[in-house]
């Protein structure tokens, strides 16, 4: 028994199957690439030429349109093959030539086929646009309009949007960044909106497409690359935190545990009628143990706290291997260099004629999301400085002169968590740093 396979791929949308793919025992794989025209499709009529000298019992395909550009011209080659008793087997589509003789049923099949053609040359439409980095189709993100071909600043609503980022870089928390604009600026939007904004390539210069991939640098950013990924990493961090916590006022909320029953301690105020005066407490909400576990003193923790951190964050830094890290950090900014490299190599290669424009497109749009990719990665690292800064916070009077907010900003920068245990009154605290 012979089995053959066939595909047809456009490289704008998709890659070529492994042989591996078919889950058959293939005895030859026939392969064209190129765009949907019928005169590229070299590889199709070797396959009928060497059928008409060794017939295979077995075609192999993952879909009919592959096998044309429209309804005459599939049925045509499906009525080829069945002449030379060559069974068709759809991968991908409930269709085997045994099943779907031509007839009614296979007209209905071809219908939808033409259907599905009509929305794949919709998407080779998109695809080209991606070469040419041009926006993807779409409502303009807030702040930005469409110009030629590309992202321009709208100086009306970017300010707005900059404000917004400012206010987050600034104090950390997305609700009351939220809160924020909508007090300034009357500009009211829901917390995922505000989300979505931290986190919209489009703000970071970049572009963005519905395939997920990233090209970068393609029009003028709102925000630097610096400041991305600072964004980032707040976003990282607050994730690790219990819901609401991140735009918290106390700078402790959120991040201490109690050590015996490992649940999160939340923040109480208590006043007294006719004064001024408040007394914070930190206590578990939803502590098992019986008798529950006790309230501590806000403050004490805030000092012991701030003690433990001047203490034990430069050694924890100093134990960090700075030098993998930068090792690491120069292969990602070599990798990018070679990527850059070869990409300023495209157009001598296209004067010269090893490689068409076409070609050259779509090999320059690969190296270019690669390049994002990277890119990526690099920003997710530490910033190098940290043995520095580690330094700077390391003396007490720098936390001392903080307002509530900022030491809030800069316990979160390098707290995980902070569990506490108090024995015979003595409170214990154990402050576990993010790195």
């Amino acid at each position: 028994m012979k089995i053959i396979a066939y595909s047809y791929t456009d490289p704008l949308l998709e890659s070529s199957p492994d042989r591996a793919d078919w889950g058959w025992e293939v005895d030859r794989v026939y392969e064209d690439l190129g765009k949907p025209d019928s005169s590229e499709r070299s590889q199709l009529q070797q396959l009928f030429t060497d059928c008409q000298t060794e017939p295979a019992d077995y075609l192999l395909i993952r879909r009919l349109e592959e096998l044309g550009d429209t309804v005459e011209e599939i049925s045509d080659r499906l009525n080829q093959l069945e002449v030379m008793g060559i069974a068709v087997i759809a991968t991908e589509q409930p269709y085997t030539s045994e099943n779907y003789p031509l007839g009614a049923n296979l007209l209905n099949l071809l219908h939808a086929i033409q259907r599905q053609q009509r929305s794949r040359r919709i998407r080779q439409g998109h695809a080209r646009n991606r070469l040419e980095v041009a926006p993807p189709p779409g409502k303009v993100p807030y702040g930005y309009r469409r110009g030629k071909g590309k992202y321009t600043i709208d100086r009306s609503t970017s300010p707005v949007v900059k404000d917004f980022f400012e206010h987050f870089l600034l104090y950390g928390s997305l609700r009351g960044s939220v809160r924020y604009l909508a007090k300034k600026y009357g500009k009211k939007i829901s917390v995922t909106t505000g989300r979505r904004w931290l986190t919209n390539p489009v703000y970071r210069g970049n572009t963005a497409y519905q395939n997920g991939e990233i090209i970068s640098n393609t029009h003028i950013p709102i925000i630097s690359k610096e400041e991305a990924a600072q964004v980032d990493r707040l976003l990282r961090r607050n994730s690790r935190l219990p819901s609401r916590t991140a735009s918290a006022p106390r700078s402790l909320a959120g991040l201490v545990v109690c050590a015996e029953c490992q649940s999160h301690l939340t923040v109480t105020r208590v006043t007294q009628r006719n004064q001024d005066k408040e007394y914070l407490y930190l206590r578990s909400t939803s502590c098992p143990q019986s008798p529950k576990c006790k309230a501590i003193s806000y403050q004490e923790v805030l000092e012991h706290t701030i003690e433990t951190v001047c203490r034990d964050l430069p050694r924890a830094v100093a134990g960090m291997n700075f030098p993998q890290l930068d090792a690491f950090k120069n292969s990602l900014g070599q990798a990018i260099a070679r990527q850059q490299e070869i990409l300023a190599q495209l157009p001598a290669l296209i004067e010269t004629g090893i490689l068409d424009a076409e070609t050259a497109k779509l090999r320059a749009y690969k190296l270019r999301t690669e390049i994002s990719a990277l890119e990526a990665k690099l920003a997710t690292l530490p910033p190098v400085n940290l043995r520095s800064v580690a330094q700077a916070v390391s003396i007490p009077q720098f936390w001392l002169d903080l307002s509530e907010t900022e030491r809030r900003f800069y316990f979160r920068e390098f707290i995980r968590q902070i569990d506490i245990t108090l024995q015979n009154k003595e409170l214990k605290l154990q402050v576990i740093f993010i790195f």
